[in-house]
């Protein structure tokens, strides 16, 4: 779903298409097409915008994808694989939900916790401080 300047207007779900397990051999078609496929399908009939990319540089620790929503932080997951489809697209429509842009942890799909890489914050954002 598109806004009037192109932008997503809902929740967007990047997965890393190049992703595999480490130390595990190249092999086509790879976990990380293998969970955007997934995604995409999870995603069918919903607010969810799926992205497929080339790496978001967590090999160690891939298949990896990400979330984020306009004005939301952005979370980074790995060790998925296609059965985390669906809690993929679940985390986005929480995080979506979520006034202060932060995804909760109740209600989050254990695999969102587990997995749980990075959160970045909003490219606007500034913590005041006490000094």
């Amino acid at each position: 779903m598109q806004n009037s300047a192109g932008k997503s207007a809902g929740p967007t779900v990047y997965v890393c298409t190049t992703c595999k397990r480490a130390g595990e051999p190249d092999s086509e078609p790879r976990p990380g097409a293998l969970l955007a496929a997934a995604t995409e399908r999870a995603a069918a009939g919903t607010e969810v915008d799926v992205r497929r990319l080339r790496c978001l540089a967590n090999c160690t620790r891939g298949p990896s994808a990400a979330m984020r929503c306009n004005g939301s932080w952005t979370y980074v997951f790995g060790g998925l694989d296609a059965a985390c489809a669906e809690a993929l697209i679940d985390g986005a429509r929480l995080l979506a939900g979520a006034a202060d842009g932060i995804l909760p942890w109740r209600g989050r799909p254990e695999i969102l916790k587990r997995g749980l890489i990075a959160r970045v914050p909003p490219i606007d954002f500034f913590e005041g401080t006490d000094e």
